[in-house]
């Protein structure tokens, strides 16, 4: 099967070669009487190289032959017969014969060899994402394995007596360990989902209120030594969002100022409604949600501000552990949904994310007065 449909793929080449040249010929045949048969030559060896960009070697080979005997037999004199009357006219056939089949391999041998160069590209491309990806789980993943591998055998072991409030500080340090275990796999499968394209959001009527709240109690253990604060209208309407994906954006977010701030810090989420257009973004564009989550920690340098949603980039001075896919997953789960991630530093010290969205609006309160 695959065979007769390289044999008609190269028939269709050779169908293609032919029918470009003859058509050139015929159109420059019009104007033979009024324009010199070298610029008709011109233009055939530029058929030829046009036909190497995009077909194969034979095919070029035989466009470069055709034109030479058209050229030959339309445009020089005696017209309609193979003969040539002088010398000039017979170096002018010789070279275009010539031109024209080193033209068509040239042009050949070039579009090969930037194919390797991208196929090698490419090859280069995924095995620095796969070592990075290797390097990083290495850590990640092998930690919370160890400690629930760890926890369990000392509960299971039959020569160490344990009593039950240490019994449970080892369910608490599994629980730990496997919901830790649970967010880079989550990671891991939604930079999957990005990356093949199959993100599609499924936008319903999100209350932001209870989405902050939820994403809080998933990490009050991350967040037990830090200061949090929820800053949000209590007349705030709903939203027409993806939940999930907002679950987990806003998840990464504070996940992240949890590992990355030093104890004591403030962490604030708020949410705001702005039905005003935003012109320095986009004209016809609505912002009408608007989701911050702050923190007073140590801020981003500002020479890396512009790189940290990239795939695996990890903060070049920062602590040792994590994946580098949190904020990308954030950026890719935004966009996903048409809105817009900002990151800034505070004046004051820490960083601000900014997430904006175009989302349809529902006013809970008028619906209630109603």
């Amino acid at each position: 099967m695959k065979s007769i449909l390289r044999q008609i793929k190269i028939k269709n080449q050779y169908l293609i070669s032919i029918c470009s040249v003859c058509l050139v010929s015929v159109l420059c045949l019009f104007t033979r009487d009024y324009l010199d048969y070298k610029i008709a030559a011109y233009i055939l060896l530029v058929m030829v190289s046009l036909l190497a960009m995009v077909l194969d070697i034979l095919p070029v080979l035989l466009s470069a032959f055709l034109s030479a005997l058209i050229l030959n037999f339309l445009f020089i004199k005696p017209y309609y017969t193979l003969h040539i009357s002088n010398a000039e006219d017979t170096l002018l056939f010789i070279l275009f014969f010539v031109i024209a089949f080193l033209n068509g391999v040239l042009t050949h041998k070039i579009r090969k060899t930037e194919k390797m160069l991208q196929i090698k590209q490419v090859r280069f491309s995924t095995m620095k994402l796969y070592n990075a990806l290797l390097d990083s789980l290495s850590h990640e993943l092998r930690t919370p394995i160890s400690a629930i591998m760890g926890a369990i055998d000392t509960i299971q072991s039959q020569n160490v007596t344990i009593s039950e409030e240490n019994k449970l500080k080892l369910y608490s340090e599994i629980e730990k360990a496997s919901l830790r275990l649970n967010h880079q796999v989550e990671n891991l499968l939604n930079m999957s989902r990005l990356e093949s394209g199959v993100i599609e959001a499924k936008m319903d009527w999100c209350d932001i209120n209870e989405l902050f709240y939820n994403v809080l109690d998933n990490l009050k253990e991350d967040l037990k030594f830090h200061k949090v604060k929820v800053t949000i209208d209590e007349n705030l309407p709903l939203f027409k969002l993806d939940y999930g994906l907002m679950e987990q954006i806003i998840y990464n977010l504070v996940f992240n100022a949890s590992q990355y701030t030093p104890k004591g810090a403030k962490i604030e989420l708020s949410a705001v409604y702005n039905p005003i257009v935003n012109f320095d973004y986009n004209p016809d564009r609505l912002e009408t949600c608007i989701i911050t989550v702050s923190d007073d920690g140590l801020g981003f340098p500002e020479e890396e501000i512009d790189q940290v949603f990239d795939k695996f980039y990890r903060l070049q001075n920062s602590k040792t552990g994590g994946t580098g896919l949190g904020l990308s997953i954030v950026k890719g789960f935004v966009e996903a949904q048409n809105g817009k991630v900002t990151l800034e530093n505070k004046e004051s010290g820490g960083s601000v994310f900014k997430l904006s969205f175009p989302a349809l609006v529902m006013n809970t309160k008028e619906i209630s007065n109603e």
